[in-house]
């Protein structure tokens, strides 16, 4: 995924366009105030469910495992794509022009690269954490310790990623030396855009992007979790029979599944239109319409920002452990009352077979081999 497609997409090519200046194709009103209602909301949820995440995780000191210490980490770099990429980009969507300055041209694509590589990065360690404990219960488990160093590791290799934006994204008046057939304010109309030495470079580094953010991290999360799901299958049973509540247990074995299918789909598909959008723009720029470009683009980013507002939804508030832990710590309450009953089976600590009266602090039902 191109990010800085993801903002400038619509002021990438200036010169390689042949632009009508006799077609309006600015947004009617309806559009305007949609996109404003939909990005301020997208923002809004995105930035309260995830803040609430990493708020519950960083304090209670139960809850800082692996497997949270990563969700954490995702909820960290969905803030800051709350935070920079979507007030930038309906900005400059609503503006048609770039007015925040020099600076914010060059951090913008950067912080934006950085934030998808990290997300995308922190989805395909979760699924790799889960993986291990769960079809390899015997083997090597990861520690906390060693889950920082991968969060260290992840953000350092995000920003060498995205070091290219730092120097190609400039500041520009695209209409500087051109002549049009109206008055036109050409002194105060700038546009962020990409200037690569040459379009094969840049058409090699944006195809790089695509398959080491989308492509490879989503066949390596569908390996992972199939081999999850077959594994929970062929266990269910023995589970079961170390469980008092087969009903219960089937309902929540039920729910991990569900979790895992989501997970997949939801990254998969809320990536893909702008990611296509990406890759034509990239290779074929003439097949999207002009004045249609505006309307494709934010429906595409759109769609691919809402996995900002659904990952806490997934990750967290389907899971009766974060919202029992959200509320008691909302509502400063009952320190002395009786102890509450949390979700059993959590996904991170799912093995073999039950170990009996083997209690967590969270008050899961641990199971290992």
């Amino acid at each position: 995924m191109d990010p800085q497609h993801n903002t400038n997409h619509n002021h990438a090519l200036w010169k390689e366009i042949p632009w009508d200046f006799t077609e309006d194709c600015s947004l009617s009103v309806s559009g305007t105030t949609f996109l404003i209602i939909a990005y301020s909301t997208m923002m809004a949820v995105g930035l309260i469910g995830n803040s609430c995440l990493v708020f519950v995780i960083m304090r209670h000191k139960e809850m800082r495992n692996v497997t949270n210490i990563f969700i954490a980490n995702l909820s960290c770099s969905d803030i800051l794509m709350c935070i920079v990429c979507l007030p930038v980009t309906i900005i400059y969507t609503l503006m048609d022009r770039w007015i925040l300055g020099e600076a914010l041209c060059k951090l913008t694509p950067f912080i934006q690269c950085i934030s998808v590589t990290v997300s995308i990065f922190s989805l395909v360690l979760i699924a790799m954490e889960r993986y291990q404990l769960i079809v390899h219960p015997t083997g090597w488990k990861p520690v906390v310790g060693q889950s920082y160093l991968a969060v260290a590791v992840t953000w350092i290799v995000a920003c060498l990623i995205s070091v290219p934006f730092l120097s190609y994204s400039v500041l520009t008046s695209p209409f500087q030396n051109m002549s049009v057939p109206f008055p036109f304010p050409v002194n105060d109309h700038f546009v962020c855009m990409e200037r690569w030495p040459s379009v094969q470079e840049r058409r090699a580094y944006t195809t790089s992007l695509l398959v080491f953010q989308y492509f490879l991290p989503l066949a390596l999360i569908m390996v992972c979790y199939l081999h999850v799901f077959l594994r929970l299958r062929r266990r269910k049973d023995m589970v079961e029979r170390g469980r008092n509540s087969t009903q219960k247990k089937n309902k929540g074995a039920t729910r991990i599944n569900a979790m895992l299918i989501s997970i997949v789909v939801v990254f998969a598909l809320s990536w893909l239109p702008l990611n296509i959008f990406n890759t034509v723009f990239d290779w074929n720029h003439e097949a999207i319409p002009t004045c249609g470009h505006d309307i494709i683009f934010s429906f595409c980013h759109l769609t691919a920002m809402a996995s900002a507002c659904v990952n806490p939804i997934i990750y967290g508030f389907l899971n009766s452990n974060f919202q029992k832990q959200l509320k008691s710590t909302l509502l400063r309450c009952r320190c002395w009352g009786v102890a509450e009953r949390y979700e059993s089976v959590p996904l991170s600590t799912v093995s073999t077979e039950v170990t009996k009266g083997s209690i967590l602090s969270n008050g899961s039902i641990s199971i290992n081999s």
